[in-house]
């Protein structure tokens, strides 16, 4: 019989920067649904990637010193990257799309030239508001306190000839869909998508840009790339073969069973993605499921506020398995959650060391000492079994069906606490039952004795399998040490009391979690996150002010001209070092950077006229070109040293030959 199809993605995630452990949990989410889902039978295609277009990237590449490709080339398959982190993590997607990738670019061209020759897109200029990081538009009315509404940073004005997709006209049959039917969820999330876009007005969506080229290019009207929605949305699509011959899975997986995705970007998800699908007479996905935020001091992670909190750290610290079930077990999957690593210690010691660990370390070492590893025939039945025997054995097996019931609820929080209602039932009947006390008459307590361990080994079984989704490796172990061999990890011997061969050895094994030392945990975090942040630095900051000696002859080489300060911002990552864009009469801005963040803040610099040498080999610093060096004199003060850039009259002309 064929399988049930199952067609996952998570967003993809924009690669301006290294990824932190918000995205991380969306990853993880996604991926324990996906092994769930093959768990149970399913035929799954669990697609995730990276978002690479886009004016922020092309700023960002252009403050680094490298192309727009080169800069995302390094964050997703460099070192450390976007793919090195998924792969740390065991996230178990069966496909990865870039939106640099051939093929995508091709098919978002046809889908673009589709919807404008259906008259969906049609050019206008825009004008309004632009959030940058966000890469939203928004009008005035949207804007929160002047700010973005969701980021809350400053947004710019913004006129540019550009092309509009009509999703006004789309409005009524969107607000249907949302309201009537379960496409978005949770369900919270439906009334703050109607109420605060669609009942005010919904209005057309600007999708092209000219102002910068970083996109890909609408190929009949050369000056206008593709707004990065309309790139960013059909990667659901092109990445099974839309309009393209890479892959040749659209008809076996679309539509999306659903899309995992960050509340930032819902309305995307939930308003413009459905109406593009419209436009194009696609099928709809069937969900849209909108988590929420891992807050860090009560606010969201992001880089630009420099309080995200680094994955890598801490899987290297704790295990990935360990954070893994953290983030799953610790956080309602719609809701906010406070992230803190006290939270992530504590649950590792109560849920995986202590409940989980013992219950494993416990019985199987108990069956070593008192059977010699291996457990007699006959000891799953019992004749007069006793109260705690049925309590232990209904809950272990009714488990699947109230799991599953969660885990297709998207609540994979509660799949993990009906787990461990088994897990800590089944540490309580380890009292209850006292095997120490049992093994201390061995010819009149043997049977019984053997039936306890069973009954432990069985229900310990049952948790693994269902477990397995959130942390696989764990569970490998897990499944050696009480002897589970491949039969009995299945999904349907989940449902079966029983299915664990009686005499399958055990082996003590390795504690799989031990407990954490908190004091000592944090101390050792703390060291790892001041070690990463060092090693982020340069080795060498490389300082315009140098002290070789040169002889006059090459000093006399020296073309000093008069340069204008346009403007002059502080060089990131570094304590020293200015940038400064300077006219020099050429017409052509000139890149200069000097070290004397120490004595001059940036603002007071514009517009002012200094002296620089220009006809110097440009050099690299901090991954910027420095095409030039100011000139400044230094002397010393009251034991102090100071700085002083030489300025010259304001009304000397850029360019001025000045030696």
């Amino acid at each position: 019989m064929e399988k049930k199809k199952f067609y996952i993605t998570t967003p993809i995630y924009y690669p301006s920067d290294k990824l932190h452990i918000g995205h991380t949990y969306c990853t993880v989410a996604t991926d324990a649904m996906a092994r769930y889902k093959r768990l149970a039978g399913y035929d799954v295609m669990f697609l995730t990637g990276t978002d690479e277009h886009g004016q922020k990237i092309e700023d960002k590449a252009r403050e680094a010193g490298v192309s727009p490709k080169e800069f995302v080339d390094g964050i997703v398959e460099g070192p450390r990257g976007v793919k090195d982190l998924w792969k740390l993590m065991n996230i178990s997607n069966d496909r990865f799309i870039r939106t640099t990738d051939d093929y995508h670019v091709a098919s978002i061209q046809k889908i673009f030239k589709k919807m404008y020759d259906n008259g969906d897109i049609y050019k206008g200029t825009y004008k309004g508001k632009y959030c940058k990081p966000c890469e939203s538009f928004w009008t005035e009315s949207q804007l929160v306190d002047g700010k973005c509404p969701d980021c809350g940073r400053e947004v710019q004005d913004a006129e540019e000839e550009a092309y509009f997709f009509r999703l006004s006209k789309y409005a009524d049959r969107v607000r249907d869909l949302l309201v009537n039917t379960d496409f978005l969820q949770p369900r919270s999330r439906v009334n703050e998508m109607v109420k605060n876009f669609i009942d005010p007005g919904l209005e057309d969506l600007c999708v092209s840009r000219t102002s910068f080229t970083w996109g890909i290019p609408v190929d009949f009207d050369p000056g206008h790339v593709v707004y990065v929605w309309v790139d960013a949305l059909f990667n659901y699509t092109t990445a099974l073969g839309f309009l393209n011959d890479e892959y040749h899975d659209y008809d076996k997986y679309w539509p999306a069973d659903v899309h995992f995705v960050g509340k930032e970007i819902v309305r995307f998800h939930s308003i413009i993605w459905p109406a593009m699908l419209m436009s194009m007479g696609m099928p709809l996905p069937k969900h849209v499921f909108g988590h929420g935020w891992l807050l860090l001091d009560g606010g969201k992670m992001s880089k630009s506020k420099g309080n995200v909190v680094d994955p890598y750290i801490l899987a290297e610290q704790f295990g990935v398995d360990a954070l893994r079930f953290f983030l799953m077990r610790t956080f309602p999957f719609g809701s906010d959650g406070n992230f803190s690593n006290e939270l992530l210690i504590q649950t590792i010691n109560v849920d995986l060391a202590n409940d989980l660990g013992n219950l494993v370390s416990r019985t199987t070492a108990m069956v070593g000492k008192y059977f010699g590893g291996a457990l007699p025939e006959g000891c799953s039945k019992w004749d007069a079994p006793e109260a705690c025997d049925t309590d232990l054995i209904a809950m272990a097996s009714a488990l699947r069906n109230a799991y599953e019931a969660q885990m297709e609820a998207y609540a994979p929080h509660n799949a993990l606490a009906e787990v461990f209602k088994v897990i800590q039932r089944a540490n309580k009947y380890i009292d209850e039952t006292a095997p120490w006390a049992l093994a201390k008459d061995m010819d009149a307590n043997g049977k019984r004795l053997a039936h306890v361990l069973y009954n432990l080994l069985e229900a310990t079984r049952v948790c693994g399998i269902l477990l397995s989704p959130f942390m696989p490796e764990s569970c490998g172990k897990l499944f050696v040490q009480i002897g589970a061999g491949a039969g009995c990890q299945t999904w349907e011997s989940a449902a079966v009391w029983g299915s664990r061969p009686e005499t399958a050895p055990t082996t003590k094994g390795e504690n799989l979690f031990p407990r954490i030392d908190v004091d000592k945990a944090l101390e050792a975090l703390a060291a790892a996150e001041e070690a990463a942040k060092k090693a982020a630095l340069p080795d060498v900051e490389v300082e315009p002010q140098l002290e070789e000696k040169v002889d006059f002859d090459t000093f006399c080489k020296c073309d000093f001209r008069a340069v204008k300060v346009k403007d002059c911002q502080p060089v990131k990552k570094s304590a020293k070092l200015l940038r400064f864009t300077l006219d020099d009469g050429t017409g052509t801005d000139r890149q200069i950077l000097s070290g004397i963040a120490k004595w001059y803040k940036p603002e007071d610099l514009v517009g002012k006229t200094l002296v620089a040498i220009v006809n110097l080999p440009p050099r690299k610093m901090m991954g910027l070109d420095s095409c030039g060096m100011l000139i400044s004199a230094v002397h010393t003060e009251k034991g102090e040293e100071k700085l002083n850039l030489i300025m010259v009259d304001d009304a000397i002309p850029a360019g001025a030959k000045l030696c």
